[in-house]
């Protein structure tokens, strides 16, 4: 099912509504005007729709064909009639990339949330995935923890629904720039987001519960380029020093920064990421 059929590269980002292993996502593309770079699937944070990444695309180079999706029950996706986690997740996104054309291996980023998928399916899917970056992300249950007070407020989605609440408790939990400007992260959270049912936030917080890539960062074969902030208050960043070490092909880029500069400070982490995609 699709609600629009595919531009010519190098047009605006379209939104397409798609079925692929019985989920059904809203999926976005951005053409790239270069048929022969790799396109970039990214994998967001949770609770969040993938317009909250749209300044992230924007500071990327057009040459680029850029992919995004809303999980089950976030922003313009409905809500999945049963749970699903990581492992049964992955070969959704697998067939969306199929239902997209997008035949040959591409790029992947996953952010916070999404670095766990991406972690999963580099490795459950390894034909699909010709180079990974993880980006302020863990190894699941099994890491660094953030302080009790931080993963308390992560149990809600309140902070994707109230602009307030937001501003209220952004430098504790992002950390960065938005501990002396919180109204970056309203922005950021709140500019063009699309809301979904509570419900969705919790299907995709279950998700990963009990979920680890420890025992498996060694079978991650891809090059992967591993960022974190060094004032990030839900990832420590010595989990982006371990995650560096045991992936075998990893090297680390820590930017002056905290949980959400890849929004916030887009125009900074884009290049990062660029070079490394380029290689």
């Amino acid at each position: 099912m699709s609600s629009t059929s595919s531009p010519s590269p190098g047009r605006g980002p379209y939104i397409r509504t798609l079925t692929a292993a019985g989920r059904t996502l809203r999926v976005a593309v951005r053409p790239g005007t270069d048929r022969s770079t790799p396109p970039l699937l990214l994998m967001n944070g949770i609770g969040a729709s993938l317009e909250v990444l749209q300044p992230f695309v924007d500071a990327l180079d057009d040459r680029r064909t850029v992919v995004r999706f809303d999980v089950p029950g976030v922003g313009g996706s409905p809500r999945p009639v049963v749970p699903y986690n990581l492992a049964t997740f992955g070969p959704v996104v697998a067939g969306v990339l199929k239902r997209l054309e997008l035949d040959d291996p591409v790029d992947v980023l996953g952010l916070s949330w999404g670095g766990g998928l991406a972690q999963h399916f580099a490795v459950q899917h390894r034909r699909r995935v010709r180079r990974l970056v993880l980006a302020a992300t863990g190894t699941g249950m099994l890491m660094v923890p953030a302080h009790p007070r931080v993963l308390g407020r992560m149990l809600t989605p309140r902070r994707h629904r109230d602009p307030e609440y937001a501003r209220q408790i952004a430098g504790k939990i992002y950390g960065g720039t938005v501990r002396t400007d919180p109204d970056r992260a309203a922005r950021a959270l709140h500019a063009a987001t699309r809301v979904g049912p509570k419900r969705g936030y919790y299907y995709q917080l279950a998700a990963s519960t009990g979920w680890t890539s420890l025992p498996f960062l060694r079978l991650i074969r891809q090059p992967t380029l591993v960022i974190a902030g060094d004032d990030d208050p839900i990832i420590p960043v010595v989990n982006a020093r371990i995650m560096a070490r045991l992936i075998p092909d990893a090297r680390l880029h820590v930017y002056p920064g905290g949980h959400i500069a890849m929004i916030t400070e887009a125009h900074q982490i884009a290049p990062v990421v660029e070079r490394f995609l380029d290689g």
